[in-house]
């Protein structure tokens, strides 16, 4: 058998958490805060990524296929298709379901008003769970360097207390020790900081992305009722001017006419009468 020691599990642990022993040793108690914020950063970040995997609004190439069959045929196939094709991916889609429930709004003859207002309130939720991680990550972008800061005052502290208890007499041994961990700290602040404040600038901006693309897809929904609705007034109004219809017009402005010119007859004798009995 071989002489060799086997390494226990204590000494193993101990090894692993030596190099964490030596930064909160280096950085002092500011240093705990770091490490805790960047862990905390770091789960935010990988949790916004699994549920962007899979919730994130996507415009996929049935969903632009429904949305120009719509503007060319504004009835209930489009919307009973995207139903009928529901896959797995999709129903983890939230405009999916806002395109859906935006057609089938119109097709149910609401109110533009009401419509778009169901459409922008389910939008903002579907964006819901991603402003939340977003918010941490760019508290913890901003805490960072403060903590840092703060970890640089206390170690300079740290330092001018050690010269007046030396009474102007200290080395650059005892003087070395604060000055070494307010710089720590200052550089582990910006450490933390710098990737996050680029990671919470990257998501801002594909979440601003994903909104233009939601509101593109619901603003061509939507166009459709105005266009249908500006046909039926030209309809309207051309129905109005057309030779078949001007007889039946003019009759009724006649008529119209005549029926203010007997008021006002009628108006005139009543005052007449009514300034005679007066003397």
């Amino acid at each position: 058998m071989s002489d060799t020691p086997l390494t226990t599990a204590p000494e193993s642990l101990a090894t692993l958490s030596s190099p964490l022993n030596q930064l909160i040793d280096m950085g002092g108690p500011v240093m705990v805060v770091l490490i805790a914020l960047a862990a905390a950063g770091a789960v935010t970040f990988v949790y916004l990524m699994l549920f962007g995997t899979f919730y994130t609004p996507r415009l996929n190439s049935k969903l632009k296929n429904s949305i120009t069959f719509w503007q060319q045929n504004p009835s209930d196939r489009a919307p009973r298709q995207l139903r009928e094709q529901q896959t797995f991916w999709s129903r983890l889609n939230p405009l999916h379901h806002l395109v859906i429930n935006t057609m089938e709004s119109q097709l149910a003859r609401r109110s533009p008003q009401q419509v778009r207002e169901t459409a922008a309130r389910d939008a903002q939720k579907a964006l819901e769970p991603f402003e939340a991680p977003l918010k941490i990550i760019e508290v913890i972008a901003a805490l960072a360097p403060l903590l840092g800061l703060l970890g640089t005052v206390l170690g300079m502290m740290e330092a001018f207390s050690a010269m007046a208890a030396a009474e102007g007499r200290a080395n650059a041994t005892q003087l070395s020790g604060g000055i070494y961990e307010a710089l720590t700290t200052t550089a582990a602040g910006l450490v933390v900081a710098i990737p996050f404040a680029a990671l919470a600038a990257w998501i801002e901006f594909r979440l601003r992305r994903i909104h233009k693309t939601m509101n593109g897809a619901l603003v061509s929904i939507l166009a459709v009722e105005q266009r249908a609705a500006s046909s039926d007034s030209d309809t309207t109004e051309a129905e109005l001017s057309s030779p078949a219809t001007q007889p039946a017009a003019r009759k009724q402005a006649e008529a119209s006419r005549s029926h203010t010119a007997t008021e006002t007859e009628t108006e005139a004798a009543t005052e007449r009468r009514l300034a005679h009995a007066a003397g």
